[in-house]
């Protein structure tokens, strides 16, 4: 088995990678137990790639319940050393409307209950990681300007805010994620973030725009629909396999 280049986290509607050539699976024990499924490990153009789809395959886990830990011990088991996560969001501000693939940079934690550091078994090291910046630099770096060769557009920086889910957001946590400075909402970047930052592993968030969330954009008083968000994000995620390329060449 090639090592893979770069891992794919794959979120809601983005349980494959249809362009991924030679597949071949990889499964092993973690740590943490059982991860939301097996990691695909195949081409894309010259290079190889790993993908997970973070719900399971079958949309079968919900965001509160995933074993992130597990998920990213066996990416890097895999021989991942570079993650770029894709997360299905709502857009709050104006920049953030349906359909846009963006990449944030920062990132406010709501969530609660959730097991968010491998300090949590007695006996384990205690991890103090440096979290200013959520996602790792250099690799953000690199996917703009992998998406400006490729002609991908993109927007540059944001503020996710991350909740518990699996309810979307009443209009008045949407008002204050607003007012703490989110441009996004989603359910799924923390723990997985921080848990990347732990294990060593370089780790980027691409962001597809499933809907606007509740009380934001030009009709507010529109209910979202689960047929909406999936269009949205088959439109924002075309241009993936494109940008991966590009990422990958560059």
């Amino acid at each position: 088995m090639n090592t893979p280049s770069l891992a794919l986290i794959g979120g809601t509607g983005l349980y494959r990678l249809a362009a991924l050539e030679d597949v071949t699976d990889f499964t092993a024990s973690t740590p943490y137990g059982e991860a939301s499924g097996p990691v695909r490990i195949g081409r894309l153009g010259a290079h190889t790639i790993a993908f997970l789809a973070r719900h399971g395959e079958a949309h079968s886990v919900p965001p509160h319940r995933i074993n992130y830990r597990a998920n990213l011990w066996l990416l890097r088991a895999a021989g991942a050393k570079r993650i770029v996560a894709v997360n299905a969001v709502g857009g709050i501000t104006e920049a953030w409307a349906p359909a846009v693939l963006g990449l944030p940079d920062q990132l406010i934690d709501y969530t609660w209950g959730r097991i968010s550091t491998l300090c949590e078994e007695p006996g384990s090291e205690v991890l103090h990681v440096d979290f200013g910046d959520p996602y790792t630099p250099s690799l953000r770096r690199a996917l703009l300007q992998a998406a400006r060769r490729a002609g991908v557009p993109v927007v540059d920086g944001g503020c996710y805010g991350v909740t518990q889910g699996p309810r979307l957001e009443t209009r008045a946590e949407i008002a204050r994620l607003r007012r703490d400075g989110c441009d996004l909402v989603g359910m799924t970047a923390m723990p997985e973030a921080a848990l990347a930052r732990e294990l060593g592993l370089e780790y980027a968030g691409l962001a597809l725009v499933a809907n606007w969330a509740a009380g934001c954009g030009p009709e507010p008083e529109r209910e979202i629909t689960m047929d909406e968000v999936l269009g949205n994000v088959d439109r924002a995620s075309a241009p993936i396999p494109a940008l991966l390329r590009s990422l990958l060449d560059g």
